[in-house]
């Protein structure tokens, strides 16, 4: 039957833990999964990707909602970087903050206008946006799909590189044999 625990949201822990490009795709688009996958390839640093694939032995049709044709335009949300969260079969749905929360709303009706929708920021430093996108998830709301998060950042690699050249630079190269025999030492004996 499945189990009873809250699902576990990878992209969650991931812009959680501040990932540098976060993004999600599903695997029947081939077109979308490509271009996610070569940005995804191209940025400097750690790329997390959440794929959507259904299996034919555990939980198949899980994803019917965002690959069935006469429903995923209604269900899924595709992000653009500086556009506004625009969705539906005919673009008639948006979405909009109600306070902290997120909304569905149809512009040009009850006096919203397409400027009171979210417009999507991948290049924010602050991963609230991306955080808030990655928490909306179907039937409540539409799923997104794209890329959540890509800002650049320094990378690991690059800074102790350039801590161990400053070091060098500074005290002249180590002798592993001279800091060996350097200050207090003591035998041990068995």
């Amino acid at each position: 039957m499945g189990s009873i625990d809250n699902p576990l949201h990878p992209l969650c822990i991931a812009i959680g833990a501040e990932a540098t490009f976060v993004a999600r795709s599903i695997d029947v688009n081939i077109k979308h999964l490509m271009m996610v996958l070569e940005r995804a390839a191209a940025h400097r640093g750690t790329s997390f990707v959440e794929v959507y694939q259904d299996c034919n032995v555990f939980n198949h049709g899980a994803f019917d909602y965002a690959i069935d044709k006469e429903v995923k335009d209604d269900q899924t949300l595709y992000l653009e970087h500086g556009k506004p969260l625009i969705f539906g079969k005919d673009r008639d749905k948006g979405i909009r903050l109600n306070g902290l929360d997120p909304e569905v709303v149809t512009p040009g009706k009850g006096g919203v206008s397409e400027d009171d929708l979210l417009f999507h920021d991948e290049k924010a430093p602050e991963p609230s946006l991306a955080y808030l996108l990655s928490r909306m998830t179907h039937p409540q709301f539409p799923e997104a799909m794209g890329v959540f998060r890509c800002v650049d950042r320094p990378m690991y690699d690059v800074e102790l590189n350039a801590q161990l050249e400053m070091a060098e630079a500074k005290l002249g190269r180590g002798d592993l044999e001279a800091l060996f025999h350097s200050g207090d030492t003591w035998v041990v004996e068995s």
